[in-house]
């Protein structure tokens, strides 16, 4: 039997990467804003779930407005954001029951697959939890202090979302305090004692961060 979906969107940015005052989540990308790109592309590769967006509070007014002058009628739930992501998917998983799946994906990442949402979404519902995660093109090095070493990148893998759970472990996990190395939430999920499996995310899911990073968007979108 396939669990209920809930997907929760985190865009709590600020822009300050992007060089103005939009927050980036709010920018203009081929017709609409990022974060409407986004939350179509997880409404579409999965239908039937719950989409809750979590958004800081004084971003809300501005989001209404956006959503009447784009006429965006996407049926979403919103939940205030919190001091750190942490606090933010915290707030977000009060909407979310026991016994479902949940995926929490990042509201500037607009260009993630649908194959790669819904392979989340089964092989959480079979193992507990799925994180999609690319191999490292770059050489790598590690920095101490001033010195620095070259790391065999082969072990090493960037991460993506969405990342999707069985959401009763991951809200146990969430009901432990904030801790800095709880750096996505597959750190909190682990951090209770939960392993993750991993699974192959798509190169174009980037993270919207840098004024190139929307122009880079813009040619996916095109080509797509």
């Amino acid at each position: 039997m396939t669990a209920e979906k809930y997907i929760i969107v985190v865009a709590g940015g600020r822009g300050t990467r992007m060089g103005g005052d939009v927050p980036k989540q709010f920018l203009p990308l081929a017709g609409k804003t990022v974060l409407m790109h986004t939350l179509d592309r997880m409404a579409i590769a999965e239908p039937d779930a719950s989409l809750i967006l979590a958004l800081p509070q004084d971003q809300q007014e501005e989001w209404q407005r956006l959503c009447e002058k784009y006429g965006y009628t996407r049926k979403h739930s919103i939940v205030d954001g919190g001091e750190t992501r942490f606090h933010t998917v915290t707030n977000a998983l009060a909407l979310v029951p026991g016994g479902a799946l949940v995926a929490i994906h990042d509201g500037v990442r607009p260009l993630v697959s649908a194959d790669v949402v819904r392979e989340a979404f089964n092989v959480a519902q079979c193992d507990g939890a799925a994180i999609p995660v690319m191999p490292v093109v770059e050489s790598l090095r590690r920095v101490d202090g001033d010195t620095s070493c070259a790391v065999e990148r082969s072990a090493y893998r960037a991460v993506q979302t969405p990342q999707v759970f069985d959401s009763t472990r991951l809200k146990a996990a969430y009901s432990v305090a904030y801790r800095s190395e709880f750096t996505d939430d597959a750190s909190v999920y682990e951090a209770a004692g939960y392993r993750v499996t991993l699974i192959d995310g798509n190169r174009e899911n980037i993270k919207i961060t840098i004024p190139q990073d929307i122009a880079l968007a813009e040619i996916i979108l095109e080509q797509q």
